[in-house]
């Protein structure tokens, strides 16, 4: 609060100096008998009107704090009321006062100080202490009923009983005035001790409790000089009472800024101590009526102080178990999976390094969801977190008590078994076997890949990890679906196709990818009717890498979409640059292979149609080649198909015939062309050995050509080898095919060689 809306500090000096003046005065009174006896009564009515100065600043200052205007505007009020109450008193000493005789306080002065004292009270009263919950109010009230009955005990021991008993008979005003007082001041103490922060300063509520204090020397006086007490408590003790008002207000005004204070959890035992003093006091001496009462007095705030020490007790058994049940919460969150219920990553590593630390066989199972990104990635993440949920459960169910299932994170899930060799592939075909129906609310049907590792004895808990990390790996190399257990030199091949991955992103940046061409041609006259782009990748050190090394580990990293994007852009322009040469009829349409993979990503039709545009190429140029378990996975790859062939960019179903539904994806996609596999090629022609292999791949490649000609769409054989199996697939009703006996994969500049002699052919027939 700034420095001009303190209240003025002149207040001070004019009640402190009413103290010292009045003081003086009395001490010459006594000793030289300076004046008459009701000059005492001056001081306290000049420092009320002080005091209701003072606090009438102050009340302005806090008016815009409601509940501080309230409580000072209050105590305003009564400051101002026992004013008026000491100044008849005053008035009263001055008409009827005899030598040291001084009369009883008139009955409208005690009136207006006990309104004045009744007001303060009830400033004290509604004073919030910003205690909240019926816990900690109880126990506030509690503790202030303690508290109050032993400062209670006190001043009625030394101070009202002395008063009450003595001989000479004191007014029934005085007496209610003292013990208005003294109410004031008890609950002006037990209150500010559980004041926190807020519109009252904890130090200006102690001043006022203080000033009602004063009544505790007047009762001193009175009950040991009787009537002649009454001159010292007029012209000392009572005038300290509106100095500490002052100094109330002062402090009030310089409270803004001031850093919050605790509350004291003594209170209740001072109190108790308190209640000991007239207790011991009363053991001494003689019992009377008014010792009975501390006695009396003791006993409750004995048993009140029972009550409150077992409230505590009850609150911090609850306090304590609550503290329990939230580190045993936390615990468990710290150590278990929130999705699935499971132990976490950090709790198996713990179990395990203790058991390999106490010299204990361990045996690791490490599962794996095989595809598990198509499910998010088509199903959606919701869908996701249930298939995860569901798996914990099919391991837990599976696992039993042979071992202790883990999620590790995503979708890897591990099991810890005690020691057990063979017990690990025992429970690895349980869950494999468990995984063969499908699970979750949405049905679905998950493979999992499984690697087992044991610890060796001398074995690290990273090795062990990473052992069982390589015996996973290489059953998804394998076929997925299945579990490996882990065997020495096993890590290398496994370690160098996982490098692999790493490798593709530095061989796209490098451009050591290539692609090249393999022709399709019509059967009967030989002539170049499209080509299907494949990519390639010479590798500095390696050589030339297997497509079916490189793919699957593109397909795993995501690179697949990449490099797919890089055939896609390249083949565009290198097909414009052929039609560019050789003329728009050189070749009809070049086809690319798509993955699942990209066929999900969201910008796919975009870079389909950016690749064309840059190239200046129609979308029926372009032939998009897609797998059956491509178009089998779920609702954005149909989506993406259907805009597509929108667009006008044509569809072939490749591998035609392997899979489980070829014949529903005819109607369910928007499919031009249908490239018969190779498995049904092969040995399509002359089988002496197995005639009934021979006619069933007849009867396969008849079929497919003989719907696709119903259904108005183009079929190729693929994988044509010699000149018989072209010649039974031409009888068959084939007149597309590919293959090494019509063409190998070649690069661009061999492709270009071939089309334009193709061109120079028809160019001169």
């Amino acid at each position: 609060m700034a420095e001009d809306r303190r209240v003025p500090l002149r207040w001070v000096w004019i009640t402190l100096g009413l103290v010292v003046v009045s003081s003086l005065w009395y001490l010459l009174w006594v000793t030289v008998g300076a004046g008459p006896v009701a000059i005492a009564y001056v001081a306290v009515p000049l420092g009320g009107m002080a005091a209701v100065a003072a606090l009438y600043d102050l009340w302005r200052v806090v008016r815009g704090n409601r509940v501080a205007r309230q409580f000072w505007g209050c105590l305003l009020a009564g400051a101002a009321s026992m004013t008026v109450g000491y100044v008849l008193m005053a008035v009263n000493a001055f008409r009827y006062s005899v030598g040291d005789y001084t009369p009883s306080m008139p009955i409208s002065a005690a009136a207006a100080v006990g309104l004045g004292f009744a007001l303060a009270m009830w400033a004290v009263a509604r004073v919030p202490v910003g205690i909240s919950g019926t816990g900690q109010r109880r126990r506030m009230y509690l503790d202030r009923t303690i508290a109050f009955l032993g400062c209670a005990t006190l001043l009625w021991h030394f101070g009202m009983a002395p008063m009450l008993t003595a001989d000479e008979r004191w007014a029934p005003q005085t007496l209610v005035l003292i013990g208005l007082a003294f109410v004031l001041s008890i609950a002006g103490i037990t209150k500010v001790a559980y004041l926190g922060e807020g519109p009252v300063d904890r130090t200006a509520l102690r001043l006022v409790a203080a000033m009602s204090l004063t009544a505790a020397g007047v009762a001193v006086l009175a009950a040991t000089y009787g009537n002649a007490g009454g001159p010292p408590s007029q012209a000392v003790v009572l005038p300290l009472a509106p100095l500490l008002l002052v100094l109330a207000a002062r402090v009030q005004s310089r409270a803004a800024g001031r850093a919050p204070r605790t509350s004291s959890p003594l209170l209740p035992y001072l109190a108790v101590a308190a209640v000991d003093l007239p207790l011991v006091a009363v053991a001494t001496g003689e019992l009377w009526w008014p010792g009975r009462v501390v006695i009396l007095a003791a006993v409750v705030v004995s048993v009140l102080v029972v009550v409150r020490q077992f409230l505590a007790f009850r609150d911090n058994s609850r306090l304590l178990s609550d503290i329990r049940a939230k580190e045993e919460r936390l615990q468990h969150e710290v150590s278990h999976d929130g999705l699935t219920g499971l132990a976490n990553r950090a709790w198996f590593r713990d179990r395990l390094q203790t058991a390999l630390a106490a010299g204990e066989s361990a045996t690791v199972l490490l599962v794996d969801l095989d595809d598990f990104k198509t499910v998010n990635d088509s199903l959606g993440h919701d869908v996701g977190d249930e298939l995860l949920v569901s798996l914990a459960a099919v391991l837990r169910e599976r696992t039993g008590g042979d071992g202790i299932p883990v999620r590790i994170g995503g979708d890897e899930f591990a099991v810890l078994l005690a020691g057990g060799t063979t017990v690990g592939e025992t429970l690895a075909q349980r869950i494999l076997d468990a995984l063969t129906e499908p699970i979750s609310a949405h049905g679905l049907l998950v493979q999992a890949s499984i690697g087992i590792a044991t610890a060796a004895p001398d074995a690290t808990l990273d090795s062990v990890l990473r052992e069982a990390d390589v015996a996973m790996y290489a059953a998804k190399q394998r076929g997925k679906a299945a579990y490996v257990r882990y065997l020495p030199g096993m890590a290398e091949p496994v370690l160098a196709h996982m490098r692999l991955g790493g490798e593709l992103r530095h061989a796209l940046d490098k451009g050591e990818f290539h692609v090249v061409y393999q022709p399709v041609m019509a059967l009967d006259t030989g002539v170049i009717i499209g080509v299907e782009a494949l990519v390639r990748w010479l590798h500095p050190v390696r050589g030339l890498v297997s497509p079916a090394d490189f793919i699957p580990a593109a397909e795993r990293t995501g690179l697949i979409v990449e490099l797919g994007r890089f055939v896609l852009r390249e083949t565009c322009r290198q097909t414009a640059a052929w039609l560019a040469e050789l003329g728009p009829d050189v070749l009809q349409r070049p086809a690319v292979n798509v993955s699942a993979r990209q066929l999900r990503d969201p910008g796919f039709v975009a870079d389909v149609m950016a690749a064309l545009d840059d190239h200046g190429l129609t979308p029926d140029r372009l032939v998009l080649e897609l797998t059956e378990s491509a178009a089998l996975r779920g609702g954005q790859i149909s989506r993406t198909l259907h805009e597509l062939d929108r667009l006008g960019v044509k569809l072939a179903l490749d591998d035609f015939g392997t899979g489980e539904s070829s014949l529903s994806l005819l109607r369910a996609f928007p499919v031009a062309i249908v490239k018969l596999d190779k498995s049904f090629v092969d040995g399509i022609e002359v089988d002496d050995a197995n005639p009934a292999a021979r006619d069933a791949r007849q009867a396969v490649a008849r079929a497919v050509v003989q719907m696709a000609g119903a259904l108005g769409l183009e079929a190729v054989a693929e994988g044509i080898e010699n000149e018989a199996q072209a010649a039974r697939l031409g009888e068959l009703g084939y007149t597309l095919g590919q293959g090494f006996l019509l063409a190998r994969p070649m690069p661009a500049a061999e492709m270009t060689k071939l089309l334009a002699a193709q061109h120079s052919a028809v160019t001169a027939g």
